[in-house]
């Protein structure tokens, strides 16, 4: 399985914040959509990750307050990336590694997505479930061995 069929069945939405954007804003922002990540573009580009592992330690170090730091102060400006060719079975270590939640997926320079641990576990697990129903229909279905000519035809 790769990467392109996680992004496939999560669909096309992205959501993206600017570095220059307040944290707060940003903040705001993963509230509403009740999301994890925010990719962090400037020009077109992906300059960064913004997860709430950052706003986490920014709230740690500042007696919980956001204050009025920006989203550049306070990002990840080199996520690791895979591509939408990229096998899951290399995914998954990449991201235990180094501790990686959320990993956009970048075809050349062109963002295509964000994948989340939860979608590679949901992806690991529905395609387990898949393999695992198609062996009980196989055994289900398991072809009557023919009985020899000496063989007795028991029932």
């Amino acid at each position: 399985m790769k990467v392109s069929d996680i992004l496939r069945v999560k669909g096309g939405t992205l959501y993206t914040t600017h570095p220059q954007e307040t944290l707060h804003r940003a903040v705001e922002t993963m509230s509403q959509f009740d999301i994890g990540s925010l990719a962090v573009m400037e020009h077109g580009e992906l300059v960064g990750m913004l997860t709430f592992r950052e706003i986490i330690h920014t709230l740690a170090r500042n007696g919980g307050a956001l204050g009025d730091k920006t989203v550049r102060t306070v990002m990840d400006d080199h996520p690791m990336t895979c591509t939408p060719q990229t096998e899951l079975e290399q995914v998954r270590p990449m991201m235990l590694e180094r501790h990686t939640r959320y990993m956009p997926v970048m075809d050349n320079k062109m963002l295509m997505g964000v994948i989340s641990f939860y979608d590679v576990a949901k992806a690991v697990v529905d395609s387990q479930n898949f393999e695992n129903k198609m062996l009980k229909a196989y055994i289900r279905d398991w072809p009557e061995e023919e009985t020899g000519k000496n063989e007795p035809n028991f029932p």
